[in-house]
């Protein structure tokens, strides 16, 4: 599994012009499934997304994670990210997960997260979504399990 994580002051997303999940300060995890990954792929990347240190502390180092701070986890689903972009000028997607594996694995990922993080939104799997955030730092991170 690869998350493309960022930390956020706030994020929404939208589907059809409706709001289906937002948060105010915290991470933005755009998440893709591989055909490889497993519930084990899942709970590793839990880990991660929870306790990664990029929020600063008090001397603004980055040494707290988003459970120190009690930010806003939004989980959005991006196929895309899988993509396989070594060669060529268009990507290819044999090394993303089939849609079934994915909607399992991400709708597992949210089911876990919600049970160990109080705020957690989400995206629509497989919806044509509109992300909007507000990148704090920047800071940008590519997680891989």
């Amino acid at each position: 599994m690869k998350a493309l994580i960022q930390r956020v002051t706030a994020a929404r997303v939208e589907v059809a012009g409706e709001v289906v999940g937002a948060i105010d300060q915290g991470l933005l995890a755009l998440v893709a499934v591989e055909p490889q990954d497993t519930p084990t792929s899942v709970d590793k990347l839990l880990h991660k997304l929870l306790n990664y240190r990029v929020f600063g502390d008090a001397a603004g180092k980055m040494n707290l994670s988003l459970a120190d701070v009690g930010g806003g986890l939004l989980l959005v689903s991006q196929f895309t990210l899988a993509a396989d972009t070594q060669s060529g000028l268009r990507p290819s997607f044999s090394s993303a997960a089939p849609p079934a594996l994915g909607a399992e694995l991400f709708d597992l990922l949210v089911e876990r997260a919600r049970g160990k993080h109080p705020q957690v939104a989400t995206g629509r799997f497989g919806a044509h979504m509109q992300v909007h955030l507000i990148n704090d730092g920047p800071v940008t991170f590519l997680l891989q399990v």
